[in-house]
């Protein structure tokens, strides 16, 4: 598939998706906000993509949505006299907005983030969604929806709090004010800081290497326990797991892993199979 935002290339079990449009700091056009829909499809139906490595061109990871494409996106229909109606359309326009993220947390397999400058406004969006973050030194990180009278509304309010401190999450998101990479470390968003983007790109690439090499139905399963338990009570998630081993501990998978450990060797392990769809 062609995109005009994006780039996306799967080599060696790992995904690269790449935020491309440098000349306008990879800010989010309308048509990026479909095309990471239609990406991550992509990627679903890609047996062979056993992690997902977001990252970027351009010296700036995002400066976040398009600022002149808000006027024709929030203009109401021609015609269009029930407040209540455009309201109702306005929710449903959020609602869409919010699943171009909401897919990246429900992709199966984990999804990295190499982040490089700023991640600005829905630039948290989306990092937060990813399921681990790694940046340059000279990256920060704003909510900066308040600041342009509005609620962040497509993910950071939700998912943040779960990654850092409640405190520090509703600081930011009550001041916009800039996160820099060591802060951002040392609360936990992010898991290192590199020199320049080259050194980030290369660990972040290896680290996706090392989890592409394990048993994808191993890695599936540690996603999807480690997002169940962050959303149920202990006992839910337990149930939960017991419930998915029942079917998981029959991998032959599990075989290999084992046999190959015994002997010192590296196991290879077929691919997930393709998504079936009706229709």
């Amino acid at each position: 598939m062609t995109y005009t935002t994006i780039d996306l290339n799967v080599e060696h079990n790992i995904a690269h998706l790449v935020l491309n449009r440098p000349e306008v700091r990879n800010a989010m056009s309308p048509a990026f906000w479909r095309e990471m829909r239609e990406a991550f499809s992509e990627i679903d139906a890609t047996p062979a993509a056993r992690v997902v490595v977001i990252s970027l061109t351009g010296p700036h990871f995002t400066a976040g949505f398009e600022v002149k494409a808000f006027p024709s996106v929030l203009a109401p229909d021609e015609g269009a006299d029930c407040t209540a109606r455009t309201g109702e359309q306005v929710r449903r326009l959020v609602l869409d907005l919010q699943e171009t993220f909401s897919v990246i947390e429900r992709c199966r397999v984990p999804v990295p983030a190499a982040i490089q400058a700023g991640a600005i406004g829905s630039g948290v969006d989306l990092v937060s969604a990813c399921n681990m973050r790694y940046c340059t030194a000279d990256a920060y990180f704003v909510i900066k929806e308040v600041a342009l009278g509005i609620t962040a509304d497509v993910g950071t309010l939700q998912r943040l709090p779960h990654l850092i401190p409640s405190s520090m999450a509703r600081e930011l998101a009550y001041t916009a004010r800039p996160l820099d990479a060591v802060r951002a470390r040392e609360i936990g968003l992010v898991n290192q800081i590199y020199d320049d983007q080259a050194a980030m790109l290369a660990d972040v690439m290896a680290i996706a290497a090392e989890i592409a090499a394990h048993s994808p139905l191993a890695v599936v399963g540690t996603k999807e326990m480690l997002n169940y338990t962050r959303d149920h009570t202990v006992a839910d998630a337990l149930n939960y797991l017991a419930t998915w081993q029942a079917g998981m501990l029959l991998s032959e998978d599990l075989t290999k892993a084992m046999v190959a450990a015994a002997e010192k060797k590296t196991a290879k392990f077929d691919d997930l199979l393709l998504t079936k769809k009706v229709g």
